[in-house]
């Protein structure tokens, strides 16, 4: 049978020249493809010295760098699990995912290694190794006495290739589990429907822990064999500065508000550029609008999940499908993917007709294979017929575009994050004196979407809301922390007592915007 790694495949679509340029990093490091392929292959060669049971979880908390983007590829090369986690993760997040994941490796930032080892350890894994982002680490110590020689291991197109982990709305985190398969073929539909051509050249401005960093842009350019100018933190004025040598920018809402706001970015800054990506997150329509007018190019939205990698997006060219439509529609995710089929259902789960709001249900080769060690929460969300629901509510026009509305579960999408209410607000509700909590979305001019947490007090007690948030610091990630508190002494209630949020979000959505 033949190998469907998906490390088999982007290696294949390395151009004949292996001594071109690959990377340029912003530190003025040049990586060709010939060091990728030898890098990667020595640490493959590495972890196969481990001994590793086959398809062993390999977990990585470490800052953004090239070498970072190798270990990911050689995890693919040495056919095990990559499982990437956000750099902001703190000590109880930690241990969570490494008791639930059960990595056989875990790789760090060498600040980290006395508690992330800890935990690690005491969790059964049998290796801690570091990693940082100035190229020191005791994982290239060990990987640069390895041969830079190494055949990828055989995997097929249902093999795990990567879990990513996606909390919960009751706070509890899920596992996606993404296949070869999955990855390869959103990789391959990419190329085709967003124009990729030789020549390319990709900025590379997002974190590497998740889709849309590790798997969008990074498989995006690898697979059209694309150099990557790579940030490893955004500057507005670098990246701008970038696009006199790049085609391609992907990045979040977040990161275009911060360049509108740069005297520089103008139609001659970008005269070299094809395509301007967005994503995670939604793109209010201002930015969309003032984008065009500033440099002339319109933004292509697109609409993905962890579970899914890349579902729908605004056509970068005609699409037969669409009577060849090419427009690019603000405030819309644009079409299905070629191969995705997406329906809008009732509460009953019945198809409804255009225009019609309801939930989102996908089927499609890059829908993942389940959550990792959850066989029933996995069987709830898929539907009898094969289609997963996304809990993203929304709506169909007549001409086949695709609005997102609203998310189901509550889910607030800061800064390309997601944040879950229900986690933040069990932390809160915690803390002594409170009674209730609860937290809401509201829009944002910069992240999109941040939280407010909303708290009543247990009688006769005092809070602070400074006290709340400064609580919240020390517990969680910055990005899941509410940008304001208020103490209040009720919240809104339906007659069945439940909290009513929507009337929450109503009240306190002009915070940050008017």
């Amino acid at each position: 049978m033949k190998n469907q790694n998906l490390f088999s495949a982007l290696q294949a679509a390395f151009p004949a020249d292996v001594s071109d340029t690959a990377i340029e990093t912003d530190s003025g490091l040049r990586y060709s493809w010939r060091d990728l392929d030898r890098a990667t292959a020595m640490m493959a060669n590495l972890l196969e010295s481990l001994a590793l049971p086959p398809g062993s979880r390999i977990a990585v908390q470490v800052e953004k760098s090239v070498e970072a983007l190798m270990l990911y590829l050689a995890t693919l090369r040495a056919g095990h699990v990559f499982l990437p986690l956000n750099t902001a993760y703190q000590s109880a997040e930690m241990a969570y995912f490494i008791g639930n994941a059960e990595p056989a490796l875990v790789v760090c930032s060498g600040a980290n290694f006395g508690w992330v080892s800890q935990i690690a350890f005491k969790a059964g894994t049998q290796h801690v190794f570091t990693l940082n982002d100035d190229r020191t680490g005791s994982w290239l110590d060990r990987a640069v006495h390895h041969s830079d020689q190494h055949s990828p291991v055989s995997r097929q197109a249902d093999d795990l290739a990567a879990i990513l982990y996606t909390s919960g709305t009751t706070g509890r985190s899920k596992g996606a589990m993404l296949t070869h398969g999955n990855l390869l073929s959103n990789a391959l539909t990419l190329k085709d429907y967003w124009g990729w051509k030789k020549g390319d050249v990709l900025i590379h401005a997002l974190p590497i822990f998740h889709v849309h960093g590790l798997f969008v842009a990074i498989h995006g350019a690898l697979i059209n064999g694309s150099q990557m100018i790579w940030m490893a933190k955004f500057d507005p004025q670098r990246a701008i500065a970038y696009m006199s040598q790049a085609t391609v920018f992907m990045g979040v809402p977040t990161l275009y508000v911060r360049m509108l706001s740069e005297p520089t970015l103008n139609k001659a800054a970008v005269h070299n550029m094809r395509l301007f990506i967005a994503g995670s997150a939604p793109l209010l329509i201002e930015t969309f609008t003032d984008w065009h007018q500033r440099t002339g190019h319109t933004i292509l939205e697109r609409y993905g999940m962890s579970e899914t990698a890349m579902l729908t997006s605004n056509p970068y060219g005609p699409d037969p499908r669409y009577a060849l439509q090419a427009e690019r529609r603000g405030g819309t995710v644009g079409f299905p993917l070629p191969g995705v089929s997406l329906r809008v259902v009732g509460e009953a789960g019945q198809r409804l007709p255009i225009g019609e709001i309801g939930g989102i249900e996908v089927q499609g080769p890059n829908v993942f294979k389940g959550y990792w060690r959850m066989p029933e929460k996995t069987a709830e969300e898929f539907t009898n017929d094969g289609y997963f629901k996304t809990g993203d509510v929304g709506q169909l026009d007549e001409r086949g575009y695709v609005t997102i509305v609203g998310r189901s579960k509550d889910l607030i999408i800061s800064g390309g994050y997601n944040v879950y209410p229900a986690e933040i607000e069990a932390c809160i509700n915690e803390m002594p004196g409170v009674a209730e909590s609860a937290v809401v979305g509201v829009p944002h001019p910069d992240f999109g979407e941040v939280g407010v947490a909303v708290v009543i007090a247990k009688p006769s007690a005092r809070i602070q809301a400074e006290t709340v948030l400064a609580e919240l610091k020390a517990k969680l990630a910055n990005f899941k922390i509410p940008k304001r508190c208020f103490v209040v002494d009720e919240l809104p209630r339906n007659t069945m007592g439940k909290v009513q949020k929507n009337l929450l979000r109503e009240q306190y959505k002009t915070l940050f915007t008017p």
